[in-house]
């Protein structure tokens, strides 16, 4: 799976724990919420609100990310991409990245040095930093990331506010990162957008915040499948909902590749859930913000339906069943 490195290539065995540490971590920025960052026994980090957000996920390769099918930019990328998402997903504006590395000793350091990179780089998208972590030694790479937020004044948009009446909104990519799996398990590499779209995902960062503020009832980080998580919105809320197919957003290039091999855009819409769009329910079709897209409603009941009628597929992604 993962591509051969060159012969002369440093291991991280061979840089050391500290000397590693001290690469991937000297002469970063950090927004003006970390007070204390990396290089003592603990990040200090500014909580103006006074509440904290926080997240984990862990991404094992081979499970979550493949590096002969991603370099290890886009790696730290994505394994920033899908925590920062949670995060915003509640209200709040990202602050820090906590980092873990596992990995065996015969891994090349420049891979390390790529995640982090791509770490950083997708932290300060977000308008956060990465901010403390681990490296320790493990038989598979693994990259485990708890991301911290603050509410900046403002309530935490959770999954149990939906409320019948409303209606429900995404905004972000959705079918892409399905989309994109389906092209590189053909053993295709373009379209590069599309490809890219499962490599690095894209979410919405500032739409969170922007729907709390707008009076959204509930939210949720589409990381599962859009049926799968607005489940998650249903069940905690008591509620039912139900989506329209004819309103959700399928980009022309996804009907293109779906068209070219054979794939259906519209169940990657409803089950694809890597893009890490965000899904919310608002009291009313004048409450969602602009560049929000309205494909459905809540309605008293249980569960998730398509058009009135129970989807007969998989719903999406659940670790154990796949």
């Amino acid at each position: 799976m993962r591509p051969e490195p060159p012969r002369d290539a440093e291991t991280v065995a061979e840089v050391g724990e500290f000397h590693l540490i001290h690469r991937v971590t000297t002469g970063r920025a950090q927004p003006e919420t970390t007070i204390l960052g990396p290089g003592d026994d603990a990040a200090v980090v500014a909580v103006p609100d006074g509440r904290v957000v926080a997240s984990m996920d862990v991404l094992v390769e081979g499970v979550h990310f493949r590096l002969d099918w991603s370099t290890p930019e886009q790696v730290g990328r994505k394994a920033a991409a899908v925590n920062l998402a949670d995060v915003v997903a509640m209200g709040a504006l990202p602050s820090g990245l906590l980092v873990g590395i596992a990995c065996p000793a015969e891994t090349p350091a420049a891979t390390v040095q790529g995640i982090m990179s791509g770490l950083w780089e997708e932290a300060a998208k977000a308008g956060a930093g990465v901010v403390g972590g681990d490296m320790v030694s493990s038989a598979t790479l693994v990259i485990s990331i708890t991301a911290m937020g603050d509410m900046n004044g403002l309530e935490p948009v959770t999954r149990s506010g939906a409320l019948v009446g409303d209606v429900v909104a995404v905004t972000g990519r959705l079918g892409w990162a399905a989309a994109g799996l389906a092209v590189l398990g053909r053993g295709f590499r373009s379209p590069v957008g599309i490809v890219n779209a499962q490599r690095t995902p894209e979410p919405p960062y500032e739409e969170g915040p922007r729907a709390a503020e707008a009076g959204a009832t509930s939210m949720i980080d589409v990381s599962d499948g859009l049926l799968q998580d607005l489940g998650h919105i249903a069940d905690s809320s008591g509620v039912a909902i139900d989506i329209r197919t004819d309103l959700l957003p399928l980009h022309p290039r996804l009907l293109d590749v779906a068209s070219a091999l054979g794939g259906d855009a519209r169940h990657w819409a409803l089950t694809g859930g890597e893009d890490h769009a965000l899904a919310a329910t608002f009291p009313g079709p004048k409450a969602v913000p602009e560049g929000w897209t309205t494909i459905g409603t809540v309605r008293a009941g249980e569960g998730v339906t398509v058009d009135g009628r129970t989807y007969e597929k998989p719903p999406g992604w659940e670790h154990w069943r796949g």
